[in-house]
C-alpha cells in the first residue's frame, strides 16, 4: 500500500504516452453505473464458466414470492452485492453495442471498513482502490480494454468530503452543524471505534484512521458536524455530509482564495489516478458544498497536468445544482467543464415524454442564452450532462423512483432515451434503462438494482442477469446512437422544438388540447447546423400511430423538395419519403409509431 504521496512515483508514471481526449464531448454518449450494482463477472455468455443465467419475463419477482424473501432481497441492498471491475470489463463489447463511447463509473476509491459504502462515497484511502471492486491493475485493465474498443473512461471523484474516519467527542452518532468547532475523540479503527489519536505521525493500519498519511492532519477537517440545512451558508460549506467528514479545503473569495494543504494534496491524489490508469475525466461530486475558489483551484491544476501528458480536453463534470444562471456562472467562473443535471433538466424531460407538461418547459431549458449571457443555445450543447435516471433520483413526496416504475414509463423508455440522445446536451444513459429496469421505493437501493442478479437483482428478482442484447430497446436505442454518430448535425446543431397541425392549415406548438390533463401527440425538433436541418419526433400516444405536419425553417428548403425518414421504431417507414409544402411556412408530414421515435433528413 503507498503510505504517502511522495510514494505515488509521478515521475515514473508520466513518462508513457496518454490516450488524447476527444475532440468534442458532445460527441460522446456517457453510460453511469454504479461499480457494485453493474456485474460479478460470472452471467452466463459474457464471463468465462460463468452460470447466471439470463433474465427472462417468468423471473420477474421470484425473489420476493413471501414476506421473508421480500425482507432478505430488501435487506441485499443495503449492503455491497459484489459488482467489480473484471466484471465490467467483460462487458465493454456489450456496451460498445448498444453505442456508448464514454463509461462513468462510481467511485472506485478504498471504502470505510466499518461501513456497508457499496456506493464508494465513503472514502478511507484515496490511492487505493476499494478489494470490493478489485485491484488497481484491475482498474488500468480495464481503462486498457475500453481505451481499445474506442470507448472514454471517467471516474466519479469526491473533493468535498472524507468517510467516516473519526468520531466527534462524546457523540459516536455526529452532531448537528451550530457554526462552532466540535472536540472529536480520535480516528475510527477498522472496527469504528476512534480509539486512534487525533493527530499526525500516528500508528494505523491499513484499514484505520484515513489515508495517505498527509490525510491524517486534523487541519485537514471542519470538524463542525452533521448539515441539517442544506440551503443555509456557511452550512452547507462547512458542514458533514450526514456521517461523511467534511475536509477543509480553504477560504478567502475566488479570485484570491488561499487552497488548504488538504486541498493541494487532493490535486495530487487525481493528478495521480490520471497518471496510473490513463482516466478521461472526472465527475466531481457535491460541488454545491465547495467554495468556488477551491473547484477553480482544483479545476486548474487537474487541467494543466491533463495538458501537459497529451490530454488536452481532459473533461470536469460537476455535479452542481440551482438554476441555469447559477450552474452556469459556477461553470464559467470555476473552469468546470460541464454541469450535471441543471435546472431540472431531468424532471422537464420525464414530463415531457410521459405528457404531463408542455414541451416547452424541457426545450425552453435550452433556449434562453441570454440567461447566461451567450449569443447562441449551442453553448448548451457540451456543458450540460443531460439524463432522466440516476442514483439519487427523488420524484415527487421524496419517493426513490426510475422513469419505467410508473405513468406508462414501461411503454415510453424508447421516447424517453431518443429524446436525450438526440437534444441539445451530453447524453448519459443510467445503467439499466436499456433494460427497463423499473426500481422504485422509499430508499436509494430500490433505484440502484444489479444488473448481474445475486440477492437484488432487478425487477424484484434473484440470480438472473439482465445483459440482454436481444431486448427490443436495448437493440433500438443501438440504432439510434448509430445514427447520432453519423450525423454532426444532430451532436451539435441548433436545436428548435417545431410547431405542429393536424390539418395542414392550423399550427401551434404541441400542447394540451381538448381539456385534456394529458398530451398525447407527436413532439417534434430540428437540429440545425449550417445549411442542414434534421427532423426529429417522439409519438408520446403509447397506444396510437400518430401524423402531424411539421413546421420547417422557411429559409432552408424549397416546396417540392422532400425529406427521407432514416429511422422509425416501425421498420416500415425507413425510406419513406416527405414532401415540402408551403404551410405555414414550410412543412412536411410525418408519421411517428405509437410511443415511437422518427429522424428525417432532406433528400
Amino acid at each position: 500500500m503507498i503510505k504517502t504521496l511522495s510514494d505515488t512515483g509521478m515521475a515514473d508514471l508520466v513518462s508513457k504516452k496518454f490516450t488524447p481526449s476527444p475532440a468534442a464531448w458532445e460527441d460522446q454518449v456517457l453510460y453511469f453505473l454504479m461499480l457494485d450494482r453493474f456485474s460479478d463477472n460470472n452471467e452466463d455468455g459474457f464471463a468465462a464458466n460463468g452460470t447466471t443465467p439470463l433474465f427472462t419475463v417468468n423471473d420477474n419477482g421470484n425473489a420476493v414470492a413471501s414476506e421473508q424473501d421480500a425482507n432478505a432481497w430488501s435487506d441485499a441492498g443495503n449492503n455491497f452485492t459484489g459488482g467489480n471491475l473484471k466484471g465490467l470489463t467483460n462487458k465493454i463489447d456489450y456496451l460498445k453495442g448498444l453505442g456508448i463511447t464514454t463509461i462513468w463509473i462510481s467511485p472506485v476509491f478504498k471504502q470505510v471498513a466499518f461501513e456497508n459504502s457499496y456506493h464508494g462515497y465513503g472514502i478511507q484511502n484515496y490511492l487505493e482502490t476499494d478489494p470490493h471492486f478489485g485491484t488497481k491493475e484491475d482498474l488500468k485493465e480495464l481503462v486498457e480494454k475500453a481505451h481499445a474498443a474506442g470507448i472514454y473512461v471517467i471516474l466519479d471523484i469526491i473533493l468535498n468530503h472524507s468517510g467516516n474516519v473519526f468520531s466527534y467527542k462524546g457523540n459516536t452518532h455526529g452532531l448537528k452543524w451550530n457554526g462552532s468547532k466540535f472536540e472529536a475523540e480520535g480516528f475510527n479503527d477498522a472496527a469504528g471505534q476512534p480509539v486512534i489519536p487525533f493527530s499526525s505521525g500516528i500508528q494505523a493500519q491499513d484499514n484505520d484512521a484515513v489515508w495517505p498519511m498527509e490525510f491524517q492532519e486534523p487541519d485537514c477537517f471542519t470538524q463542525k458536524g452533521e448539515i441539517s440545512n442544506w440551503d443555509f451558508f456557511p452550512e452547507f460549506l462547512e458542514g458533514d455530509f450526514f456521517n461523511l467528514k467534511d475536509v477543509f479545503l480553504g477560504s478567502g473569495n475566488i479570485d484570491s482564495y488561499n487552497a488548504s494543504q488538504a486541498l493541494k494534496n487532493l490535486c495530487h491524489v487525481y493528478k495521480y489516478w490520471i497518471a496510473f490508469a490513463d482516466i478521461d475525466g472526472y465527475r466531481v461530486d457535491t460541488v454545491k458544498h465547495m467554495d468556488p475558489g477551491a473547484a477553480r483551484f482544483f479545476a486548474a491544476g487537474i487541467h494543466e497536468f491533463a495538458q501537459k501528458i497529451g490530454k488536452e480536453n481532459f473533461y470536469l463534470i460537476g455535479e452542481i445544482t440551482g438554476s441555469r444562471r447559477d450552474a452556469f456562472n459556477t461553470l464559467e467562473t470555476t473552469g468546470l467543464d460541464a454541469a450535471l443535471g441543471i435546472a431540472d433538466i431531468q424532471e422537464k424531460m420525464e414530463k415531457t415524454v410521459k405528457g404531463f407538461v408542455h414541451p416547452n418547459e424541457y426545450f425552453g431549458l435550452f433556449r434562453n442564452s441570454l440567461l447566461v449571457g451567450k449569443e447562441s443555445h449551442t453553448w448548451f450543447r457540451n456543458k450540460v450532462v443531460t439524463m432522466f435516471d440516476d442514483h439519487d433520483k427523488v420524484s415527487e413526496g421524496g419517493y426513490k423512483t426510475r422513469f419505467c416504475a410508473d405513468n406508462n414509463g414501461d411503454k415510453l423508455i424508447l421516447a424517453a432515451l431518443a429524446l436525450n440522445a438526440t437534444t441539445l446536451g451530453i447524453p448519459c444513459v443510467y445503467y439499466g434503462s436499456e433494460q427497463c429496469f423499473d426500481g422504485e421505493g422509499g430508499a436509494d437501493r430500490y433505484i440502484r438494482e444489479t444488473m448481474f442478479g445475486g440477492g437484488f437483482g432487478a425487477f424484484r428478482s434473484k440470480e438472473r442477469h439482465c445483459f440482454n442484447t436481444e431486448q427490443q430497446v436495448y437493440k433500438e436505442l443501438s440504432k439510434i446512437l448509430s445514427v447520432r454518430k453519423e450525423r454532426v448535425t444532430i451532436r451539435r446543431g441548433r436545436q428548435y422544438l417545431r410547431e405542429i397541425s393536424g390539418d395542414g392549415i392550423h399550427f401551434g406548438l404541441p400542447g394540451f388540447f381538448g381539456g385534456s390533463n394529458e398530451i398525447r401527440s407527436i413532439i417534434p425538433w430540428s437540429r440545425i447546423m449550417d445549411d442542414e436541418e434534421i427532423v426529429l419526433a417522439i409519438n408520446t400516444d403509447f397506444n396510437n400511430e400518430l401524423s402531424a405536419w411539421v413546421t420547417l425553417d422557411n429559409d432552408l428548403h424549397n416546396t417540392g423538395e422532400s425529406f427521407r425518414c432514416i429511422y422509425s421504431t416501425n421498420a416500415g417507414q425507413i425510406e419513406t419519403t416527405a414532401t415540402i409544402e408551403a404551410r405555414n411556412g414550410k412543412a412536411i408530414q410525418v408519421k411517428v409509431p405509437a410511443a415511437g421515435f422518427g429522424i428525417y433528413v432532406k433528400n
